[in-house]
């Protein structure tokens, strides 16, 4: 199966959000590429908050070039087998954490959103950070750092609120 062939699988069986999730599968029909940064008319993207539910905290990036505290993530890659597999690669990578594990059920939300390069179309997923995890900063980080479920409004934006309260009532 192809990354194409699971997007639309995922996205068919996320049944929150329908006006939204409706507009991520018209644009996969009539995009090809539309899972590439080379689409210009806006790509799909997978994401994952990184949570530890224990400690009742989450792991943000401050983005290199937003300049914003976000959860992990980016852009598929040829070699991801699933937009689930393409979540947890980049919120590893990005963490530097090793052993998350993705929340079960799939994603947790979807999130439109105009970036420097295009409209990304992001399917958002929430890992769990194991036991004593120790974070890493990326290339891509500006910084990386463990926020309280109820410090993240202070410096994160709507988006990432709303995907902490979906991810803790999933919980």
């Amino acid at each position: 199966m192809s990354l194409h062939d699971d997007a639309v699988l995922v996205l068919k069986g996320y049944e929150d959000q329908p006006e939204l999730r409706d507009a991520y599968l018209d644009h996969l029909a009539d995009h090809a590429d539309g899972l590439w940064k080379a689409c210009g008319a806006g790509h799909i993207t997978a994401s994952a908050l990184v949570v530890d539910p224990e400690r009742g905290r989450v792991l943000l990036t401050l983005h290199r070039k937003l300049r914003m505290w976000l959860q992990m993530g980016g852009h598929c890659e040829p070699g991801d087998p699933t937009l689930a597999a393409a979540a947890l690669r980049e919120a590893t990578e990005e963490s530097g954490v090793e052993g998350l594990t993705l929340l079960p059920g799939g994603p947790v939300r979807l999130d439109r959103h105009l970036t420097p390069c295009a409209w990304h179309l992001d399917v958002q997923y929430a890992a769990i950070a194991p036991p004593g995890a120790v974070e890493a900063i990326s290339d891509e980080s500006l910084d990386l750092r463990w926020f309280a479920y109820d410090g993240v409004a202070e410096v994160a934006d709507d988006s990432v609120v709303r995907l902490l309260t979906a991810t803790r009532a999933r919980l």
